[in-house]
C-alpha cells in the first residue's frame, strides 16, 4: 500500500480541476514584481496621481529650485559686474610721474625738487635706528592682496566661460574682459537651467568670487542677528554668519560646561553651531527654527543690498 508524500502538499482550485503547489512564505506571486524586476520607468505608487501621470509637487519642484538657482547666480553676477572695477581701481598705484609737470598755484612759491639734504640725512637715521620709512611723494607700493584677487577672479571667470560653452557643446569662446565674459556666461543661464550640475556651479563659482571681490575691497562678513538666548551664557548674542553656514556666540565672556573647551583659555574663541546642530540650538535657545534657518540662508541678496 502506498502512502502519500507529505513533504509536498498540495491543493485543487474550484472548478479548474487542476492540482497546484502551496506558496511557501519566501515565495511570491506569479504576478508579483520584486525590486529588481522593477523597469526604471517604473515609479512609486506615492509619486503618481491617481490618472496615472506624475505628481504636480514632484514636477514643480526641480522647476523651482533650477529657478531659485539661477536667479541667485544673475544677483552674485551683478554684484561681481558692480565691484570688479574698483577692484581694479584700487590696484593701480596712486601716485605722479616725477617727469609729469605740477599746478603750481598763482602767487606761490614753487616746492624744491626734491628733499632736501638734511632731510634725506634725517630720513635715512630714522630708517636705520627705527625702520621707519618717511612719508613723502614717492611711488605707492603695490597691494598684493588686491593684485591676487584680481588674478584669482580673472582665472576664475575665463575657466567658468570656457567650462558653461564646453557643457553646452557651443564652440570655443572668444576673448573678452572679464565683464564681457560676465554678461555672456549670463545670457547662457537659460539655457543651462536643464542641467542642475551646471547651474548649481555657475552660482558657486560666482558667488565664491564676488564675495572674494567684496573681502578685497575691505567689505566686513554679513552677520544676521538671531532671536534667543545662549544655551552657555544665557545672553542675547547668537549671529548667523551665512557665509560659513554657522551660529556663533559673539559674547566674549561666554563659557561652557566642557572644561577642555578652548572658550577657558583662548579670549578669540567663540563657541559655534554648524548646520547640523541648529535644530538643537533652536531646541535649547528658544529659538525660532525657521527663522535660525533663514538668517543663515547665503543669498547675494543680502551682501549686495549692504
Amino acid at each position: 500500500m502506498n502512502t502519500p508524500n507529505t513533504s509536498t502538499s498540495s491543493t485543487r482550485t474550484s472548478g479548474a480541476g487542476t492540482r497546484t503547489e502551496a506558496r511557501r512564505p519566501g515565495d511570491r506571486k506569479p504576478g508579483d514584481q520584486g525590486l529588481g524586476d522593477r523597469k526604471p520607468g517604473d515609479r512609486r505608487p506615492g509619486i503618481r496621481t491617481s490618472d496615472g501621470g506624475p505628481s504636480t509637487a514632484a514636477a514643480t519642484a526641480p522647476a523651482v529650485a533650477a529657478d531659485t538657482m539661477t536667479a541667485d547666480a544673475v544677483l552674485w553676477i551683478e554684484l561681481l559686474l558692480r565691484q570688479f572695477p574698483e577692484l581694479l581701481a584700487e590696484l593701480a598705484p596712486a601716485y605722479r610721474s616725477p617727469s609729469a609737470p605740477r599746478a603750481i598755484p598763482a602767487r606761490a612759491h614753487p616746492a624744491p625738487a626734491g628733499p632736501t639734504r638734511a632731510e634725506r640725512e634725517e630720513a635715512l637715521r630714522a630708517e636705520q635706528a627705527h625702520g621707519i620709512t618717511p612719508s613723502g611723494a614717492r611711488t605707492s607700493p603695490l597691494r598684493l592682496h588686491v593684485s591676487d584677487a584680481v588674478r584669482d577672479i580673472t582665472d576664475g571667470v575665463i575657466e567658468l566661460d570656457e567650462a558653461v560653452h564646453d557643457r553646452l557643446r557651443l564652440p570655443r569662446p572668444r576673448r573678452e574682459q572679464v565683464p564681457g565674459r560676465l554678461l555672456r556666461v549670463a545670457g547662457l543661464l537659460d539655457r543651462a537651467a536643464g542641467d542642475d550640475v551646471l547651474l548649481a556651479h555657475v552660482r558657486d563659482e560666482v558667488r565664491r568670487m564676488a564675495r572674494r571681490c567684496t573681502r578685497a575691497l575691505g567689505g566686513a562678513e554679513p552677520v544676521v542677528r538671531v532671536s534667543g538666548r545662549c544655551p552657555w551664557c544665557d545672553s542675547v548674542s547668537l549671529r548667523a554668519f551665512p557665509a560659513r553656514r554657522a551660529v556663533l556666540c559673539v559674547n566674549p565672556a561666554c563659557r561652557c560646561a566642557d572644561r577642555a573647551c578652548d572658550c577657558r583659555t583662548d579670549p578669540a574663541h567663540r563657541h559655534a553651531w554648524s548646520e547640523g546642530a541648529w535644530a538643537r540650538l533652536a531646541a535649547e535657545s528658544g529659538a525660532d527654527p525657521a527663522e535660525l534657518t533663514a538668517s543663515t540662508a547665503d543669498t547675494a541678496r543680502r551682501e549686495g543690498s549692504r
